[in-house]
């Protein structure tokens, strides 16, 4: 049997041909490793008879009922799912803590003769070294960092770089949120705070440290997902590149960027409402009486001058190191690809 030892390591993850996660599917869909399969050996109902077995009534008849149910578990997904696997196959296992679900997969699967993997730790272990290696890595990362207010573009010249084959971390898109409080998730629901780290963890792990990484300015909550404090910090020592646009280019920008907003009233009104802690009742009013009036052009210029504006340049002074050094300031003539290149070119000289 092959066996990672107690103090494995995430690279060795990559050895595997399969990553076998046989936790509930319910477990599986909370969080999981990345690329893991879920082959269940309890269901969701089960795990939770057995549980209630185990508590109120023995441990031997909770692994005596368990163990018939895991057996008819894996003999299907044998069955079913692995019965073209040569004998070279080489599946990692693994269950919440490493312990019975996983070992008792394990088992068969050696006994058949593949060399089966059992991970140490389970689930749980994978965890705390994703924690481990993202505050690993973080100082080591080369940030530059683009700053500019709201409605510059930050997220669209992010992307244009990395389309250029420049080294990028986009955190919106690993938290499928487009950032600000008006923002919500890009397609379906936002990941888990675990997943999100997950997916962090394997992005970071996959960048150069010896190039600059280009990362977008983020407040430290995408949404609902807290950015690590570890990262956060690594990032407010980055060198910032100021992106500048003239006020009537972001107001259009914005309108035609959250234009989901302006055809859907209750989205809208819900998402203002939640800006009453900083703006206040009666700016709230105000914002939806534009709204409710069409005035959307005079709306979207209030918002960005009378709060995101001055909430965005009291951040950046407070929180990022060279945020004031204004040497490094690129301004957009527009908002779009174009000028986007232009903004590459000078970004390449700097």
């Amino acid at each position: 049997m092959f066996k990672l030892e107690e103090n494995w390591t995430l690279e060795q993850l990559a050895c595997f041909d399969d990553i076998l996660d046989v936790r509930s599917p319910a477990e599986y869909a909370l969080d999981h490793l990345p690329e893991a399969l879920n082959f269940p050996v309890l269901d969701d109902a089960e795990r939770t008879r057995v549980g209630i077995l185990y508590k109120k009534v023995s441990s031997f008849e909770a692994k005596k009922q368990g163990a018939a149910l895991v057996a008819t578990h894996i003999a299907s997904h044998i069955a079913k799912h692995f019965a073209d696997k040569t004998e070279e196959w080489k599946p990692l296992i693994y269950c919440w803590r490493g312990g019975t679900r996983s070992a008792a997969m394990a088992q068969v699967l050696n006994d058949i003769g593949w060399p089966a993997c059992r991970l140490p730790g389970g689930y749980k272990a994978y965890r705390r070294r994703v924690i481990e290696k993202i505050a690993e890595l973080a100082p080591r990362i080369r940030f530059v960092i683009l700053c500019g207010r709201t409605g510059v573009g930050k997220t669209r010249l992010l992307k244009a770089l990395q389309r250029q084959s420049k080294q990028v971390l986009d955190l919106e898109e690993l938290a499928n949120h487009k950032g600000s409080v008006l923002g919500e998730p890009t397609t379906g629901e936002q990941p888990s705070q675990k997943a999100f780290e997950n997916r962090l963890c394997s992005t970071m792990r996959a960048l150069d440290t010896e190039q600059v990484t280009y990362i977008e300015a983020e407040s430290p909550k995408i949404g609902r997902i807290q950015l690590p404090t570890v990262l956060l910090n690594a990032i407010y020592k980055g060198q910032c590149i100021h992106i500048e646009a003239a006020v009537s280019s972001r107001v259009s920008f914005l309108i035609s960027e959250y234009r989901h907003f302006l055809q859907n009233a209750k989205l809208f009104t819900q998402a203002v409402e939640r800006l009453t802690d900083y703006a206040g009742q009666k700016k709230i009013s105000y914002w939806l009486s534009l709204y409710e009036t069409g005035k959307i052009t005079e709306l979207t210029e209030d918002l960005l001058l009378s709060h995101y504006d001055p909430f965005y340049v009291r951040a950046m002074k407070k929180h990022f190191k060279h945020y004031q050094n204004t040497d490094t300031t690129i301004q957009l003539d527009a908002i779009d690809e174009q000028n986007f290149a232009k903004a590459i070119a000078l970004i390449n000289r700097m």
